[in-house]
């Protein structure tokens, strides 16, 4: 086994009613038994939104909901895709030629991502075919992560199925990549905490290299994850795309007024490595180098001495060639602030003042302030949601995940926990129609859960 390789856990199957169901509905799918399931969790973030990709450690739990895939290898090389919910359409393709449509992220291009990660790193020329049928418990476009332990799950499935074995950090390393297949330009901490995870502590994941360390939560309080019910889905919108390339320009004008080499530097994080200043000091140059007010692509190309096609060609992504203003200022602001929220909050869980729950409380709120205002990821339907935990007793409330939609997360003390979650419902939920009947799966209490694993029958 490679060193810290996702763990095997032999289970008995009577123990086990959804994996005994997803075995009986396989048999009937396939007409032959798996060999082995694999799951892998979704995630929330507590805090640090939007800065993985700028190279700043976050601060997320695995959650208990998760995809759940039954496998069988066999001889044919043809990969064949079934999912338990009828809405998703069944699929199959030859394993040789891998063709991932970037304009409609169906679920089945999730699973070729991971796929086709785990194939191009071995550099597979003869992979195994494999009759695979899905189960997942995260709700879809909800800012939990599905779509990526949906590309964690099929890496780890094609992993096994072709007799291989890698550590969980190298395995989180290449789903992140291969996301990057549909066209989200994601920084890892999705697919890193969906390996790393374990059971009851949260992480502290930092990047370059990629590491995972366990942050105790208080006693005290319960984290609440509540779906606002908009659906959020990163890889059919052009937001979130738009904001990994406002840091990327925020690094380049930010790297050349400082006489660095600018061309060489991507990441906001980059230029504080660079220049060795803490982050209070970046806020400072921010407030000198930016202007609010949003730049026109006239002026980047301005401020940085190139062309507009240098700057499509050298730049931009793809999904940003037509984009004509971005701001700098807001999004810049809002990442090295957030990089230093989530060292405060791990400071805080590491030290357990008296007042911890506050303290924590007041982060979780400055950051969703700066995710509304100035990173403008939120949406009113989040805004009501927010405002309705901090109203019933949440100590501290903010989106999580890409936001524009999905979830929040809010802290709530352990003894007010039960009117909480029953005045959220009835102020929220209640009073639509279309939340109610999401309701069940979209109010409930998490705890730090595991990472993937692969389970076989004992």
């Amino acid at each position: 086994m490679a060193a810290d390789a996702p763990g095997t856990l032999p289970v008995q199957l009577v123990e086990q009613p959804r994996l005994q169901k997803l075995k009986e509905m396989f048999i009937s799918k396939f007409g032959s038994a798996p060999k082995f399931y694999v799951r892998a969790p979704g995630r929330v973030n507590l805090i640090g939104e939007h800065i993985d990709y700028c190279g700043y450690a976050v601060l997320p739990m695995a959650i208990e909901q998760d995809i759940l895939i039954a496998v069988e290898p066999v001889k044919t090389q043809v990969v064949q895709l079934a999912n338990t919910n009828s809405l998703y359409l069944d699929f199959s393709t030859s394993v040789n030629n891998i063709q991932i449509n970037k304009t409609k992220p169906q679920w089945h291009n999730y699973f070729l991502c991971g796929l086709k990660g785990i194939q191009e790193h071995f550099g597979l020329n003869n992979p195994t075919g494999m009759n695979c049928l899905l189960d997942g418990t995260i709700p879809p476009s909800s800012g939990l992560s599905s779509s990526s332990a949906l590309v964690c799950c099929a890496g780890l499935v094609t992993l096994r199925a072709n007799g291989k074995t890698l550590s969980k950090v190298e395995l989180a390393e290449i789903c992140t990549k291969s996301e990057r297949y549909i066209g989200t330009e994601g920084g890892g901490m999705d697919q890193s905490i969906s390996f790393l995870a374990e059971e009851g502590t949260a992480k502290l994941i930092e990047f370059s290299p990629l590491r995972a360390t366990d942050v105790r939560l208080p006693s005290g309080a319960a984290f609440v994850i509540a779906n606002s019910c908009v659906e959020s889905n990163k890889a059919a919108t052009s937001h979130y795309n738009i904001r990994v390339m406002e840091c990327r320009l925020a690094t380049k004008l930010l790297s050349k007024s400082k006489g660095l080499d600018w061309k060489k530097m991507l990441r906001l994080h980059d230029v504080q490595t660079k220049l060795g200043v803490g982050l209070e000091e970046m806020l400072t140059i921010v407030e000198e180098v930016l202007h609010p007010e949003p730049y026109s692509t006239e002026e980047i190309c301005k401020c940085l001495g190139i062309s507009l096609e240098e700057l499509r060609a050298q730049i931009l992504s793809q999904n940003t060639q037509d984009v004509s203003t971005f701001k700098l200022y807001q999004r810049a602001k809002h990442v090295y602030s957030e990089a230093a929220r989530v060292l405060e909050f791990k400071k805080i869980c590491n030290e357990a003042p008296a007042n911890a729950i506050q303290l924590l409380g007041e982060l979780m709120n400055q950051s969703y302030i700066s995710c509304r205002e100035m990173y403008e990821c939120s949406c009113p339907e989040l805004d009501r949601l927010v405002d309705i935990c901090l109203q019933f007793g949440a100590i501290g409330s903010r989106l999580t995940g890409a936001g524009w939609g999905g979830c929040t997360v809010s802290m709530v003390p352990t003894d007010k926990l039960n009117a909480f979650l029953k005045n959220v419902r009835k102020a929220y939920y209640q009073t639509d129609v279309q939340r109610l009947a999401l309701e069940k799966n979209s109010l409930f209490a998490t705890k730090p859960g595991r990472g993937a694993l692969v389970f076989v029958e004992a």
